[in-house]
């Protein structure tokens, strides 16, 4: 992990980025907030739909009717992220087919991941293996370019990762990355944003879930690496934690109506931060959650009273 004066370094970088003000003007309602991919200047809507957990349920099921909804209120509402992968089941064929469907498969931002598995005798995988799953997802989009892919879970970056890079290079994905959702694994993914050109990082990150905040969102900043976070809601986590409860009046100071926008609102307002995927099967989920990346974002003291009163709930086990 990074030493005292590095850590002392990297958090000045963000507290800076902080002061620059992503508390952010209130913008017209309904408009969602976008955020530049560091790498490019591309704006990206700031909130997506991830598509594990309950997206890949109803996506193994006969009947995905639920999950044309999902996609096509967060079209007409002006959001284009999709984070996927092979590994979530049915998740990348379905929204694939759903996406052709509607005729929007063009206007999406695909965010899928590379994962194959490495060889019995403890070696590396085979690229060729990797670069066949890929060439699945391309079916399963049926785009001439991905818009990003990712080593999922930091699975034999040298091999995977020169297979992306190799297809950047040749103009068929516009953005690599890596990803990580295990606190055992930051050191490794720390080394790697170092080490290696990278567009972005996926990571799980939550108003009860800080870690990435020592270290990893700073060097992000640094390293112009954009982000996506996973999980703000802790999976089902923070909303067992509030349970009964109202969303308190103060969090109307930064337009949160529910405890989805609340949770959202708390990761969007890191700087590092470029999208949040959080995923669901139900289209009035999908209102709500992009209502988290509407209107005013929570500052600084905003955020610590957030954490304070996360903090005080009943933990939930991770």
């Amino acid at each position: 992990m990074l030493d005292r004066r590095e850590w002392l370094r990297l958090t000045a970088a963000a507290g800076a980025h902080f002061a620059f003000a992503r508390c952010a003007h209130a913008l017209p309602d309904g408009t969602l907030i976008r955020r530049a991919v560091p790498s490019s200047g591309e704006r990206l809507p700031a909130v997506g739909l991830g598509s594990s957990a309950t997206f890949s349920q109803v996506a193994r099921g006969e009947d995905a009717s639920a999950l044309r909804e999902v996609i096509k209120v967060m079209i007409d509402r002006g959001a284009t992220v999709i984070d996927t992968a092979p590994a979530y089941g049915a998740s990348e064929q379905v929204a694939g087919a759903i996406a052709n469907e509607l005729g929007v498969a063009n206007k999406i931002f695909w965010a899928t991941k590379v994962n194959v598995a490495a060889r019995g005798d403890g070696a590396r995988a085979y690229p060729a293996a990797a670069l066949e799953q890929i060439e699945a997802s391309f079916a399963k989009f049926k785009v001439p370019k991905i818009d990003l892919i990712q080593v999922h879970n930091l699975a034999d970056v040298p091999t995977q990762l020169g297979v992306v890079k190799k297809l950047k290079k040749e103009g068929r994905v516009r953005y690599i990355g890596v990803t990580t959702t295990s606190k055992r694994q930051y050191s490794q993914l720390i080394d790697v944003m170092k080490n290696e050109p990278l567009d972005f990082i996926g990571i799980d990150y939550a108003v009860d879930n800080r870690d990435v905040e020592d270290s990893i969102l700073p060097l992000a900043i640094e390293r112009k690496i954009g982000v996506l976070v996973y999980l703000p809601f802790g999976r089902t986590r923070l909303f067992q934690r509030v349970a009964g409860r109202e969303v308190p009046a103060w969090a109307a100071e930064f337009d949160a109506k529910s405890w989805a926008q609340f949770f959202i609102k708390y990761v969007l307002a890191h700087p590092a931060v470029t999208v949040v995927t959080p995923a669901t099967s139900k289209a009035s989920h999908m209102i709500d959650n992009l209502g988290g990346g509407m209107g005013r974002l929570p500052d600084a003291a905003a955020r610590k009273r957030m954490i304070e009163l996360v903090d005080a709930l009943p933990a939930v086990a991770r």
